[in-house]
């Protein structure tokens, strides 16, 4: 299945662990497809995948993410050094503090490259890797993002299965559909129809310091990722020693929590402009294209928007190809569009300041139709 060939980059080791799972073959008189599935847009995937692959997009250039890994640890060293140089007065605290956000932000991005296996060749050295920047970089457990976000790119916008929409509905009503179907059964936890007014002052600021922060170390310890724990402590060893050695205890606890909120915020707004304003509903078993592109947009390409987003800007291309190296995104895009013309499927592309502004937008309308279907005797 194109799930299948999309998430693994070794295909005959994996293909080994299918074999116990086999129950029988197929028919000659049944269909390979199911009924849900667009045939033709499927075989014409198939062949622009087999295309990709001779094009040799699908190897990294080493060298990028090199220099990007340099810029974080170069980010996160002068973070620590403008304190230690200038002084904790105000000016100095709040350099430091973007300095750092930076740095975390950008590590952020490079641990989502080796958490799909796109840095390097051998799936061991993006483990690897991977453990040391989310784990000891970021704090945060790498086997943790990975079960989480497996399942986002699984199925991207499906109530029950995508847990990135898992807010819904006990802090936000997302999409069309359920907002409808929960003001018919008068389902109320939170406001709804200001949702788009409390969206600033919860979810972007508050995600990292408090939910992620939580749920990283639950999963971690509730599944035994001992390894991930181990990795993650020498984050808070190395981040309180450090930075506890020049400021006072409620100076430094100030400035981790606001780093986290900066952190948080920029996350936010980046992950769900490509999500939130598009389709929100139940699986309905539709093929690897069309449940990619229902549920992904784009942000316009510039040197920017590449950087500030970890070309995620290029969503619908990375979540076709989710172990495509980034830097090869905008080779591809051109691709996708005359698939996706031929077969009358709309391709979004958006300024970036758009797509922050449809996230907002799209909750206010979802609460606008809850209020109206919840009103309604």
């Amino acid at each position: 299945q194109d799930a299948f060939v999309a998430f693994h980059v070794d295909k005959v080791l994996v293909s080994k662990y299918l074999k116990p799972l086999q129950i029988g073959e197929l028919a000659p008189d049944q269909p390979s497809i199911e009924p849900t599935k667009n045939k033709m847009l499927v075989k014409d995937f198939r062949e622009l995948r087999a295309t990709v692959e001779k094009m040799g997009l699908l190897k990294p250039n080493q060298l990028f993410f090199f220099l990007h890994l340099a810029q974080i640890l170069l980010l996160d060293t002068a973070a620590w050094l403008i304190l230690f140089y200038f002084g904790t007065s105000l000016m100095p605290f709040t350099v430091s503090l973007v300095v750092l956000t930076i740095s975390q932000v950008q590590a952020s991005w490079f641990q989502h490259d080796l958490g799909h296996l796109s840095v390097f060749r051998k799936t061991k050295w993006n483990h690897l890797l991977h453990k040391f920047v989310m784990c000891h970089l970021i704090g945060a457990s790498a086997k943790w993002w990975t079960l989480l976000h497996s399942q986002h790119h699984a199925k991207p916008n499906c109530f029950q299965k995508d847990p990135d929409i898992d807010m819904h509905p006990f802090l936000f009503t997302l999409g069309k559909k359920f907002s409808i179907e929960l003001g018919i059964k008068k389902k109320k936890y939170m406001p709804y129809n200001h949702q788009h007014k409390y969206f600033f002052i919860t979810l972007p600021p508050l995600l990292f310091p408090t939910y992620f922060h939580c749920h990283t170390f639950y999963i971690a310890y509730t599944k035994g990722y001992w390894a991930d724990l181990a990795w993650m402590l020498t984050f808070y060893i190395r981040f309180f020693y450090t930075y506890g050695s020049l400021l006072e205890i409620k100076s430094l606890l100030a400035y981790y929590f606001i780093f986290r909120m900066l952190e948080s915020s920029w996350f936010v707004w980046v992950s769900q402009m490509n999500h939130i304003p598009m389709d929100i509903y139940y699986d309905n078993n539709l093929d690897w294209v069309s449940t990619q592109l229902q549920a992904t947009c784009n942000v316009k390409q510039s040197f920017f928007n590449d950087w500030f987003t970890g070309h995620l800007n290029f969503q619908i291309e990375h979540h076709l190809f989710p172990t495509m190296p980034r830097h090869n995104y905008w080779k591809v895009a051109p691709l996708v569009k005359s698939l996706c013309a031929k077969h009358g499927i709309e391709y979004q592309c958006k300024p970036l300041l758009t797509a922050f502004a449809d996230i907002v937008h799209s909750l206010k309308n979802s609460g606008e139709l809850w209020l109206d279907a919840y009103l309604h005797k």
